[in-house]
């Protein structure tokens, strides 16, 4: 079976963290989503998503996003049932973010970035013979003079 969520669109208020009795931090948080179609008036309508985030990625969205963020949030449907204090049955869609990501230029305060639950990468192996390759080039150290320009695209194959 599968259950996956792609929602992108813009935050309609600043996320706000929360604790639960536990100390787990919880953020709940609506994404406002343009629909395709415009309506008969001509006016564009839009969609309004309830979406949840847990713990590490709660804390990396009310740290980065404001109100009017772009985000793309990719996650699971879930709906809930509960019971309003006014002892009505009530049922709750939202998304689950599993992974929540910048989508907005750099201009709008985003420096880009995503909060996923991934492994980070291993270091890289030894260099043959036992030597260090800490001579070797790295490359997040390159500069604009370790590149040359092509001058011409004709010779490119593609």
């Amino acid at each position: 079976m599968l259950n996956t969520v792609i929602v992108m669109g813009r935050l309609t208020a600043d996320p706000e963290v929360k604790s639960t009795g536990s100390g787990i931090s919880v953020c709940s948080f609506t994404v406002a989503v343009d629909r395709r179609m415009k309506s008969q008036s001509g006016e564009r309508q839009a969609d309004f998503i309830r979406c949840v985030a847990w713990r590490e990625r709660a804390d990396f969205l009310a740290r980065f996003f404001r109100k009017g963020s772009m985000v793309a949030v990719t996650g699971s449907l879930q709906v809930r049932n509960y019971e309003d204090k006014n002892g009505f049955k009530r049922e709750a869609v939202e998304v689950v973010a599993d992974h929540i990501d910048f989508t907005g230029e750099k201009s709008q305060g985003n420096a880009g970035g995503s909060y996923r639950d991934e492994v980070p990468l291993p270091p890289p192996p030894p260099a043959r013979g036992g030597q260090s390759n800490a001579s070797a080039p790295a490359f997040s150290n390159a500069g604009a003079a370790d590149f040359d320009e092509i001058a011409g695209d004709d010779d490119l194959p593609f």
